[in-house]
C-alpha cells in the first residue's frame, strides 16, 4: 500500500458490480477478500473511534432536501466493539484493557475503482448503482437501513463543515464516505480533494484513469507508482494534466518517448522514477527539462543517463545501474548516487565536478571511489557541506581539504586511519562527525571550534581520543575494546555515555557544564576517577555519575548493584541521597554525610549493627531508611534509631526481627512502618501499637505475607484509628474481614469504657490481595469508616460474601475472587469496579450497583454468569455508567 504518501486512491477492475467490502479485523489481520495495508486498517480503526465519538450519525433526507439532509452511517453491529486507537498494535492492547465497542468498517476491495467511476460519472446508470447501494442488505441476512431506524442517532453536517471533514481523508476513505448518501457522494467529489491523483499500487485500468484526468484536469500531482502499464498511464496524465507538478511513477519500463515527451511539461517540478526499466536498455536515456528542481532516479536499470536540467537542485541516482552520468546542471546543489556499483570511479569524478554549486554529495556504498577523486571534487566543489563516504574503503582523505565542510560520514570506511585525522583537522567548520566501525583507526585528536557531535562506535583498535570544542555537545563511544585514554575540554557538553570499555583507565574531562557521566562496564577505572569529579576537577556542575550500573553525583550516589563492592568509604558534605541497593558484600560502611535524608541499604545482607550506628550518628537529618532484607540487622542497631529523630519511613521487610520494641520506643516521629514477610513477629509484636498507643504518628503500616493471626490484625484494625493506609496482602492467617455485629470482637474491641462517641477511623486505603482463605468482608455504618476510599480484595480465591456500608468507598476490586457468591453495596460514591473472573450471578450485579449512583467503570470480564444480552440491564440499573469491561463481543 503506498503509506508514504498523504493522500491514497482506491483501486479497482472493469467490472461493473459493486465491490463486496472486506472487514477489518482488529489485529489487522487478513479481511475476508485479501491483505489489507497497514494505511487502511490504521485509518478503518481510526474512523470507527471517529463515527463513535460523533454519536454514530445516521439518516438521508430527500431529494428535495437535498443540501441540508443528515447523513447515514451504518455500523456492523454484529461484530462491534470499540477500539479507542488508531494502529493495529495499539488496538489490541486496548482490547486487553478493556475497550470492547469497536466497530468493524469495510476497506475497499481491489474492485472499488467502480466506485470512483461511478461516483464522477455523469451517467445516469452509474448513478442509479449508486444510489440502489443505499438501501441493499450488508451481507445479505437482511440487515438493511430500514431495520435500523430504532438504532439511528442523526446530526447536521453543513456543506462547509462536510468539506472541512473531508479535507483530512484519502482518497480511498472519500470513495467510501461516497456511499453513504447524496450529500457525501456530492461533497467527496469536490475538485480540492484531487489535486493529488493517487493510484499507487493500484489496479487501475487506462480508461479509468483517463476519466479520473479529464474530470480533473487541474490536478498537480500524479502518484502510478505500481499500477500497471504505467508507460500508458503517464503519457495520458502528461497530455490531460498541464498543470502537473509532481509526477510519481515506477515498477514497470520507460520508453524513450516519455522522455521526449517530459520536456513538453512545462509546470512538472518534482519527477520520481523508482523500480523501473528505462529506455530500450541500448541507447541513453536523456532527461531535458527548463524548469525541473527535482529528480529522483531510484533503483532503476539504465545503461548511461544524461541529465541536462537548468534549474535542478536536488537529483537522485541511489541505487540505479548506470555505468555512466553525464550532469548538465549548473544549479545542482544536492546530488545522492549511494550505491551506484557500476559508476566508475571517474565516473563519479566526473558527475560530482561538473556541478559548482554543489553542497551535498552523497557517494555512500561506492566502493571504487578514490582519494583522487575526493581532492578533484574539493576542488571543484568549494561550497561543499554534507559528505557521506560511508563504506568506501579506498578512501583514506590524503591531502583532501574541504573547509567549508559541516557533516562527514566515514561510517565503515577501512581506510580511516589516525593520519586521516589530520585532513579532517582542516575543516574547521566540521559540526558532525561519524567514525563508526573504522576498524584501523588508533587515535583521534581534534581541535575543531564547530564541532558538535562526534561518534565512535565498535573501532576495535581505537586507544586514544583527544577532543577539545567549546560547542562539542554530544559524544557517543561505545564498545571500543582498546580505548585507553579520553582528553575532552568542552564548554557545552552536558552528557557523556562511554559504556563497555573495559580498558579505560584514565579519564580526563574539563567540561563546565557537564551533567551526566556514564561509565557502564569500565571495568579497568581506578580510584583515580574519583578526582575527575571532585571538588577541584573540571565538571563543577556534575549531578549524575554512572559506574558499572553505580550512578553518583554531588548531591546523590547510587552504588546498585555492585556485587564486589565490600568497603566503603562516604565523606560527602552535600549529599542528600544514598542508594547501597544490591550492595551484598558491603561489610564496612563509614559514611559521612551531615545532609542525607535517605538511605537505602536493601538487600545488603552483610551490613552489621555497629555500621547502621555509626551512620546514623553521622547523618542525623535522615528521614527515610530501607532495610529490607538486611538480616544482620538486630536489636542494637534499631536501638541507635534514637539518634534520627526526622525519621518518617523505615522498611525492615523480609528481616528475621521478632522485637520491634526499640522501634517504638526510639521512632516517635514514625509515619511508615513496612514489615512485609516478617515471618518471625510473633503475635505479641505488636501489641503495643493497638495497646499502648506507640507511634502516634503512623499512619500507613504494611503487614503483607506475614503470619500474625486473625485476632491480632482484629484488635490492631480496631484500636489504631489513626492508621490511614494498611496493607495485609498475601496473609494466610487472616480468615474474615467482619466489622459487623455478628463478628464479634471488632466492634467490641471498638467501643472504649469512658466515652460513647467514638472517633470516625482516619483509614483510607485497605489491601487484603491474595488472602487465600478470607471468606467474608463485612463493613457496616457502625465501623465508622467514612474516610475509606479504597479497598482491594483481589486474589481472595475463598471470598464468598461482601457487604460494604463505605460512603466514600471510590474504589472496590474483586477481581479473581472465584467463589464471589454474595455481593452488597451501600456505597453512593464508588466510581470503579472491579469483578473480572468472578463467576457471581448477573442479578446480584445489578443489585449492587443498583444504587451506586456515581459508579462510572465496571469490569466484568470473564464472568461467565454474566452475558452480553444483560448489558443493557447493568446500564438501565446504574445510568451513570459510562465504560463496561467485558470480554463479550456484543
Amino acid at each position: 500500500m503506498g503509506d508514504e504518501n498523504p493522500k491514497g486512491a482506491c483501486g479497482g477492475s472493469d467490472g461493473g458490480e459493486e465491490p463486496v467490502p472486506k472487514t477489518v479485523a482488529v489485529d489487522g489481520t487478513k479481511g475476508d477478500d485479501g491483505e489489507i495495508g497497514g494505511a487502511e486498517r490504521e485509518h478503518a480503526i481510526g474512523c470507527s473511534r471517529y463515527f463513535q465519538e460523533c454519536g454514530e450519525a445516521s439518516g438521508c433526507g430527500s431529494e428535495e432536501d437535498f443540501q441540508h439532509k443528515r447523513a447515514k452511517v451504518l455500523f456492523n453491529f454484529e461484530a462491534c466493539r470499540y477500539v479507542a486507537t488508531t494502529s493495529g498494535t495499539d488496538a489490541s492492547a486496548s482490547l486487553a484493557e478493556g475497550d470492547h465497542n469497536v466497530c468493524h468498517l469495510s476497506v475497499p476491495s481491489e474492485n472499488e475503482m467502480v466506485l470512483y467511476h461511478n461516483l464522477m460519472s455523469n451517467d445516469p446508470d452509474a448513478r442509479k448503482a449508486m444510489d440502489s447501494t443505499e438501501e441493499v442488505d450488508d451481507d445479505g441476512d437482511g440487515f438493511n437501513i430500514s431495520n435500523m431506524e430504532d438504532l439511528e442517532v442523526r446530526m447536521d453536517l453543513t456543506d462547509d463543515l462536510l468539506h472541512m471533514v473531508f479535507s483530512f481523508l484519502k482518497h480511498i476513505d472519500l470513495c467510501r464516505a461516497a456511499r453513504v448518501c447524496r450529500q457525501w457522494r456530492s461533497a467527496s467529489s469536490h475538485e480540492d480533494f484531487w489535486r493529488c491523483l493517487n493510484f499507487e499500487n493500484r489496479n487501475i485500468s487506462s480508461l479509468q484513469f483517463a476519466d479520473m484526468c479529464h474530470r480533473y484536469p487541474n490536478a498537480t500531482e500524479v502518484n502510478i507508482l505500481g499500477a500497471p502499464a504505467i508507460d500508458v498511464l503517464v503519457m495520458e496524465a502528461m497530455v490531460s494534466l498541464r498543470n502537473i507538478e509532481v509526477l510519481i511513477l515506477g515498477k514497470g519500463q520507460l520508453s524513450d518517448a516519455f522522455f521526449h515527451a517530459v520536456a513538453n511539461c512545462h509546470a512538472l517540478n518534482h519527477l520520481s522514477i523508482s523500480d523501473a526499466s528505462l529506455g530500450n536498455g541500448i541507447q541513453e536515456v536523456s532527461v531535458f527539462h527548463d524548469k525541473l528542481h527535482h529528480l529522483q532516479i531510484i533503483r532503476c536499470r539504465v545503461l548511461r543517463i544524461s541529465v541536462r536540467c537548468p534549474k535542478l537542485e536536488t537529483l537522485s541516482l541511489k541505487r540505479s545501474t548506470m555505468a555512466h552520468a553525464i550532469l548538465t546542471c549548473p544549479q545542482l546543489l544536492k546530488l545522492d548516487i549511494a550505491a551506484c556499483h557500476k559508476l566508475s570511479d571517474a565516473g563519479i569524478r566526473s558527475a560530482a565536478t561538473s556541478c559548482p554549486l554543489l553542497a551535498s554529495l552523497d557517494m555512500s556504498t561506492c566502493s571504487c571511489v578514490s582519494d583522487e577523486t575526493l581532492r578533484d571534487i574539493a576542488l571543484s566543489c568549494p561550497n561543499l557541506r554534507v559528505l557521506d563516504a560511508s563504506y568506501c574503503p579506498n578512501i583514506s582523505l590524503e591531502s583532501v581539504r574541504l573547509p567549508m565542510l559541516t557533516d562527514l560520514k566515514l561510517h565503515n570506511c577501512e581506510g580511516i586511519t589516525s593520519a586521516s585525522m589530520a585532513s579532517v583537522s582542516h575543516s574547521y567548520m566540521l559540526e558532525d562527525l561519524d567514525l563508526d566501525c573504522c576498524g584501523l583507526l588508533t587515535s583521534v585528536s581534534l581541535d575543531l571550534p564547530h564541532l558538535q557531535n562526534i561518534s565512535l562506535v565498535h573501532c576495535r583498535k581505537f586507544v586514544d581520543l583527544n577532543l577539545r570544542s567549546p560547542v562539542l555537545s554530544s559524544i557517543t563511544v561505545s564498545n571500543c575494546p582498546a580505548l585507553h585514554r579520553i582528553n575532552i575540554t568542552s564548554n557545552s557538553l552536558q552528557k557523556l555515555v562511554l559504556q563497555k570499555q573495559e580498558s579505560l583507565t584514565t579519564v580526563s574531562l574539563q567540561c563546565h557544564s557537564l551533567q551526566e557521566v556514564d561509565l557502564t562496564e569500565c571495568g579497568s577505572l581506578t580510584n583515580s576517577i574519583c578526582e575527575v569529579f571532585s571538588d577541584g576537577g573540571g565538571c563543577r556542575m556534575l549531578r549524575s555519575l554512572v559506574l558499572d550500573n553505580c550512578e553518583v553525583g554531588l548531591r546523590s550516589l547510587n552504588l546498585g548493584i555492585c556485587p564486589k563492592l565490600s568497603v566503603l568509604q562516604i565523606d560527602a558534605p552535600y549529599m542528600s541521597g544514598l542508594e547501597l541497593k544490591g550492595c551484598g558484600v558491603l561489610s564496612q560502611a563509614s559514611i559521612n554525610c551531615p545532609r542525607l535524608t535517605s538511605l537505602d541499604a536493601s538487600f545488603c545482607s552483610q551490613l552489621q549493627d555497629d555500621c547502621l550506628s555509626a551512620t546514623a550518628t553521622s547523618c542525623p537529618l535522615i528521614e527515610s531508611l530501607i532495610l529490607m532484607s538486611c538480616p544482620s540487622i538486630g536489636l542494637d542497631g534499631l536501638s541507635s534509631l534514637r539518634r534520627l529523630p526526622h525519621l518518617t519511613l523505615i522498611d525492615l521487610s523480609y528481616t528475621f526481627l521478632m522485637n520491634l520494641q526499640p522501634v517504638f520506643e526510639s521512632c516517635l516521629q514514625l509515619k511508615v512502618l513496612k514489615l512485609q514477610a516478617c515471618k518471625y513477629l510473633t503475635n505479641t509484636s505488636l501489641d503495643a501499637l493497638y495497646k499502648n498507643g506507640a507511634l502516634p504518628s503512623l499512619r500507613e503500616l504494611d503487614l503483607s505475607y506475614g503470619s500474625i493471626c486473625q485476632s491480632a490484625i482484629e484488635e490492631l484494625l480496631a484500636c489504631c484509628t489513626h492508621l490511614t493506609h494498611v496493607s495485609l496482602n498475601g496473609c494466610i492467617n487472616m480468615h474474615d474481614l467482619n466489622w459487623g455485629s455478628s463478628g464479634g470482637r471488632f466492634l467490641e474491641l471498638s467501643k472504649s469504657d469512658d466515652s460513647v462517641d467514638q472517633p470516625d477511623r482516619l483509614l483510607q486505603n485497605l489491601n487484603c490481595v491474595g488472602c487465600p482463605n478470607i471468606k467474608k468482608v463485612v463493613i457496616p455504618p457502625a465501623a465508622r469508616c467514612l474516610h475509606l476510599s479504597s479497598l482491594n480484595l483481589s486474589l481472595s480465591a475463598n471470598l464468598k460474601e461482601v457487604d460494604l456500608a463505605c460512603f466514600n468507598l471510590n474504589f472496590l476490586s474483586l477481581s479473581n475472587c472465584c467463589s464471589l457468591e454474595i455481593l452488597k453495596l451501600e456505597c453512593p460514591k464508588l466510581s470503579s469496579l472491579s469483578l473480572q473472573s468472578c463467576n457471581i450471578a448477573e442479578e446480584v450485579v445489578e443489585a449492587a450497583i443498583s444504587d451506586c449512583n456515581m459508579l462510572e467503570t465496571l469490569d466484568i470480564r470473564f464472568c461467565q454468569k454474566i452475558h452480553g444480552a444483560g448489558m443493557g440491564r447493568l446500564r438501565m440499573v446504574c445510568p451513570s455508567l459510562k465504560r463496561i469491561f467485558t470480554s463479550l463481543v456484543v
